[in-house]
């Protein structure tokens, strides 16, 4: 319960869903966690909650399209603590169409949320990463980057660059102390994708491709991301876990 003691960890989309127990995770392994999440009442909420259980977090509400924002929440860090030990890039969102069909209003909202800001928080934390001196990226993918439904073409698209991006940055940034690594979660109980596995007929076909015969929960992701950002997980670096039950070695 302290592999994180004395970290400064900051997880975008933290409000709720697995930013939130990556958080939560993070806090009780000892570190002190910035929930940062375009839903700024959200974050509060969340972080008040931990707070009552003498965790170490900070709220702060930010919209990771925008860079001013990225910089004024990262100058924050800066001031109070001099570096940043763990980025966890998590936000993330998607809009169902055929790709036929998507607007260009849907693409660029898709592409800028899932990959402009992984290479914007990250290029702007780049500092802060450095002064830590063993610091760790962790981009959440997902399993749709290599596997793919219909009307999930764009998110499959970003998502995929995200990792392909987390394995170019592990080899750029190992030099300066910075381990990149990146998790790719299938069909977590979430916000996100509560509509196929509340539905009994689409849950059933997920869950049969699904060699543990479960939805994952987002502790699953939460003890995942525990692992790749700690000492334990020193020598790994530019590495994809997933983390979907079998999911994606399954027929």
């Amino acid at each position: 319960m302290a592999r994180l003691t004395g970290k400064i960890a900051m997880v975008t989309g933290a409000a709720k869903g697995i930013g939130l127990e990556i958080a939560r995770k993070f806090a009780l392994e000892g570190a002190e966690v910035y929930l940062n999440d375009v839903d700024g009442e959200g974050a509060e909420e969340a972080a008040n909650a931990l707070k009552a259980q003498g965790l170490s977090v900070v709220a702060d509400t930010l919209d990771v399209t925008d860079k001013t924002e990225i910089s004024r929440v990262l100058d924050g860090i800066m001031q109070a603590h001099g570096r940043l030990d763990i980025l966890v890039n998590n936000a993330g969102l998607n809009v169902r169409d055929d790709f036929r069909h998507l607007s260009d209003d849907g693409w660029e909202k898709i592409r800028a949320t899932n990959l402009d800001s992984v290479a914007d928080c990250s290029r702007l934390a780049f500092p802060a990463l450095k002064a830590s001196g063993n610091a760790c990226v962790l981009n959440i993918s997902s399993i749709m980057a290599t596997r793919h439904l219909r009307q999930l073409a764009a998110y499959s698209a970003t998502k995929g660059a995200v990792s392909a991006l987390s394995r170019a940055m592990a080899v750029e940034w190992a030099s300066f102390g910075i381990r990149v690594n990146f998790l790719c979660p299938g069909y977590i109980d979430t916000a996100l994708t509560t509509r196929f596995i509340k539905n009994p007929g689409v849950a059933k076909v997920l869950l049969e491709k699904t060699p543990m015969r479960r939805f994952g929960s987002g502790e699953d992701v939460a003890n995942a991301a525990l692992f790749l950002v700690s000492d334990e997980a020193a020598f790994i670096t530019g590495a994809g876990l997933n983390v979907d039950g079998g999911m994606s070695v399954s027929l």
